[in-house]
């Protein structure tokens, strides 16, 4: 089976298309840099807006799988042309050539968020639904794993023994970049290892650990063989100020669109992880011997 992945050479493609080719499929890689390799393609997004601009690149292909998205816009790469017009784009060719897609999102977008990375990618997973392609939209919680850009700022951030945190209703269920992998794997070749499963058009995934943002820090903090962080309240206001600063200078992972997603429920109301892995999802963090997962719990539920 031949597939191509779009945003192949990031956190989340890179680690799609390693489980990919672990089970045999002939893989193409696209990205916004140039290609280096044959098995390569430069694809800038904001330059695919047409169904014309997609059809040549997707007709040789049995699957499409889009791990496509800007954190925060830059020159000439805006949230609309990544998420949304290039997203419909792209469905609408996949329609035509009865090529299969997978959408790879989140979960909590909405119309009604203030955030333009948020609504823009909310359209983008209308489009798709409205195309009439043959496509399947992940939508992921909170991804840990190395060599992600949020993931890595959590894990810092974990590591202080004094934080500010902004204690919200927001709920995220983490869970490890590779198990996302391996699930989109097994989308795009079929190999749900569930007789009888009838493929939907959305599925939600998300680890087997429902947390808070406080709690998931000092989860990370007790699996790396640390004792519990102490962590004062940060104002609610204070936090959606600094979002909008970093985001002015493209400083950390916290933007506007993140400040917002915390507020929200970002669980999966049916979790399609351990069906599409058939085994519970992978833990997250560094497990220590002397720190038990129920003894990490325990020591979290007393924050």
């Amino acid at each position: 089976m031949k597939v191509l992945v779009l945003g192949g050479n990031g956190f989340i493609g890179s680690n799609i298309v390693a489980k990919l080719q672990f089970q045999g499929a002939e893989v193409i890689v696209a990205g916004r840099k140039t290609a280096l390799q044959s098995n390569q393609l430069q694809v800038k997004m904001q330059n695919m807006q047409q169904v014309s601009d997609w059809l040549p690149m997707i007709n040789s292909v049995d699957v499409v799988i889009n791990s496509v998205g800007i954190l925060r816009e830059r020159k000439a790469e805006s949230y609309k042309d990544i998420h949304t017009y290039a997203v419909k784009s792209l469905a609408n060719a996949c329609a035509q050539l009865n090529v299969k897609l997978i959408h790879i999102s989140a979960i909590g977008l909405s119309a009604n968020a203030k955030s333009g990375f948020i609504t823009s990618k909310y359209w983008g997973e209308q489009a798709i639904l409205a195309s009439g392609a043959n496509a399947v939209i992940a939508r992921a919680s909170l991804l840990d794993g190395e060599g992600g850009f949020g993931a890595k700022w959590f894990r810092r951030v974990a590591s202080w023994p004094i934080k500010f945190v902004m204690q919200s209703p927001g709920l995220v269920a983490p869970f490890q970049v590779s198990d996302l992998g391996e699930a989109v794997a097994n989308l795009a070749l079929n190999n749900l290892q569930t007789p009888n499963i009838i493929e939907p058009s959305i599925v939600e995934l998300g680890g087997s650990e429902i947390l808070s943002i406080p709690a998931y820090l000092q989860l990370l903090r007790l699996r790396d063989g640390k004792q519990k962080a102490f962590q004062l309240d940060a104002p609610k206001w204070l936090v959606r100020m600094i979002s909008h600063i970093f985001d002015v200078f493209a400083l950390t992972p916290l933007s506007f669109g993140h400040f917002e997603l915390m507020q929200g429920r970002n669980v999966p109301v049916k979790n399609w992880l351990p069906i599409l892995l058939k085994r519970a999802p992978t833990l997250v963090g560094k497990i220590q011997a002397k720190t038990s997962k129920k003894e990490a719990l325990n020591l979290i539920a007393n924050t």
